[in-house]
């Protein structure tokens, strides 16, 4: 039998300034940690989903409200996973919904391809006037350290903010132009998108501001050895993507320009989620 899991998780503002929320679930998947290192207005959120990945037919679906003002930050403690499977694809959904002055922040660990995975992994986002979201996705591609390359197996990205941006792709293993030409992805097996959005237009000062920013973080050592970019394909939308042999430096590369943007588009000091260090 499938595992079925949903999970929906809604914030809100209560008269002391303070963001609490509410949540039904059903199945495996829940909130493992409240936290407010942050102070009372920002609600840090750990979740957590015991089985530890997705097989043939599984799903996991998310979703998230944040009412007008609400503050969430939402990560998770390790890795998802798409394990191989040789029946129908495995689906993980997450639905962000951002009411008017809401900020979120989407910083869930990286999802793991298994070679011989059949993966469906979409997220889509809603975001009212003045609202702020920044979030990421990252891809790993087989387990390389395991010496087992994504030889096999398919898995569909789905990144969407309807009207404004759209990013669809399938991965088929055997794709050898897609996995190993110069215009695919050149024999890496790292994916990621970093994206800030906000559901009021930025000034073009605002907009230069945060892409200078991240070009800098990006252009310094480490990073620098890193193939990646960004750009502003919408007055609303910033958006840097990245692809790397291996998780960990990408990563890193992710993490360091949130913590340039962070001040600079959510007007919070750059820390990092106090889960990150456990």
């Amino acid at each position: 039998m499938p595992w079925l899991a949903t999970l929906d998780l809604r914030y809100t503002l209560d008269a002391q300034g303070r963001t609490i929320s509410q949540e039904q679930h059903s199945g495996p998947m829940r909130v493992l940690q409240r936290l407010y290192p942050e102070g009372p207005a920002l609600a840090q959120h750990v979740l957590l989903h015991p089985p530890g990945g997705l097989v043939a037919g599984d799903s996991l679906t998310l979703s998230v409200h944040l009412a007008a003002q609400s503050q969430a930050l939402i990560t998770t403690p390790g890795a998802a996973r798409f394990y191989r499977s040789e029946g129908e694809p495995a689906l993980q959904a997450v639905h962000l919904h951002l009411a008017e002055g809401a900020q979120l922040e989407w910083l869930p660990m990286e999802t793991l391809a298994y070679p011989g995975c059949k993966g469906r992994n979409a997220l889509t986002m809603h975001l009212a006037p003045g609202a702020r979201l920044l979030g990421w996705d990252v891809l790993a591609l087989g387990l390389p350290a395991a010496e087992q390359p994504f030889l096999h197996g398919d898995i569909h990205q789905h990144l969407q903010w309807p009207g404004v941006w759209l990013e669809h792709g399938q991965i088929n293993a055997q794709d050898q132009a897609l996995m190993h030409g110069p215009t695919g992805l050149a024999g890496h097996s790292t994916l990621g998108t970093l994206w800030l959005a906000s559901g009021s237009p930025w000034t073009e000062a605002e907009r230069e501001a945060l892409l200078d920013a991240a070009r800098s973080v990006l252009g310094q050592a480490p990073h620098s050895s890193l193939l990646c970019g960004a750009t502003s394909p919408d007055p609303r939308l910033i958006v840097l993507r990245a692809v790397a042999h291996q998780v960990e430096p990408l990563m890193n590369a992710l993490r360091a320009v949130r913590l340039a943007w962070r001040p600079m588009a959510l007007g919070r000091a750059a820390v990092e989620p106090r889960v990150w260090r456990m």
